[in-house]
């Protein structure tokens, strides 16, 4: 791994403790404008002292980011499908590399949806960006996202998450599930976890903490952020849970209902 690569992981997994905590607002690019993002400049802004990178596609990080804001970026490069199509599998790469150098992203990311009718598509998608990225010297990251008709279990997710890897990945991101540690365990590169939809804020610290405990570097969580009633206190919450060891419990009373 050179240099230029490592240093992007660096920015985004913290060298300190190699954990990090993720803003996801990326889910425009299939979903439209999903609540908590109407207005992006009034409801992330508030956000981005306390996240260790963004991720976020490439329009809106050109219109809605102040661009002195020093986060690192993880930019969402694939797409081609919307809410509206059933199989939601059918991604290509929609941004170049060129672009990501201009718009200084520390890593890019796609989607791989293993056990899809288009699972050769996806991992050969993430194949040509490993190869773009390491001449560029800029990291992927694979999420392993799951068809309606996928099970999110650890045989599953443990398959998902090793294709990512060995196709060149230097970070996954997957689900929490029962028995993780077999997740984490057999995968070469470090696994964060997504939050998933909006759940109860103790419920989400907890899903934080039980991956960190379980060997996760860290969570790529977005709605049970930006949706949360109390946003700023929710992400220092976490954070505490990520970076601080502090459980769901003690972030919950002491974090997110104590700061104002």
């Amino acid at each position: 791994m050179d240099y230029g690569l490592k240093n992007r992981l660096s920015r985004i997994i913290k060298p300190k403790d190699n954990k990090t905590v993720m803003l996801a607002i990326d889910h425009g690019y299939f979903m439209g404008p999903t609540a908590g993002l109407e207005n992006i400049k009034r409801s992330i802004a508030p956000l981005l002292n306390y996240a260790d990178s963004l991720m976020l596609t490439r329009g809106i990080l050109r219109n809605q980011i102040d661009a002195g804001a020093g986060i690192p970026i993880v930019l969402r490069v694939s797409g081609g499908t919307s809410i509206l199509k059933d199989d939601l599998s059918d991604e290509d790469i929609t941004v170049s590399m060129e672009d990501a150098v201009r718009l200084n992203a520390s890593a890019v990311a796609l989607s791989i949806f293993i056990g899809s009718k288009n699972e050769k598509q996806g991992i050969i998608n993430l194949a040509r960006l490993v190869d773009e990225g390491n001449r560029y010297g800029i990291p992927v990251l694979a999420v392993t996202a799951v068809g309606r008709e996928m099970t999110r279990d650890a045989r599953y997710l443990s398959l998902a998450v090793r294709i990512a890897a060995e196709t060149g990945a230097s970070i996954v991101k997957t689900y929490y599930c029962d028995d993780f540690e077999r997740v984490v365990n057999t995968c070469p590169v470090p696994v964060v976890v997504a939050g998933g939809k909006k759940t109860g804020e103790e419920e989400a610290l907890e899903l934080a903490y039980n991956a960190i405990k379980r060997g996760a570097a860290g969570v790529d969580m977005g709605r049970n952020i930006f949706q949360s009633e109390k946003p700023v206190n929710m992400i220092k919450a976490v954070k505490a849970v990520v970076h601080k060891g502090l459980t769901a419990e003690e972030a919950y009373n002491t974090v997110y209902n104590i700061i104002k």
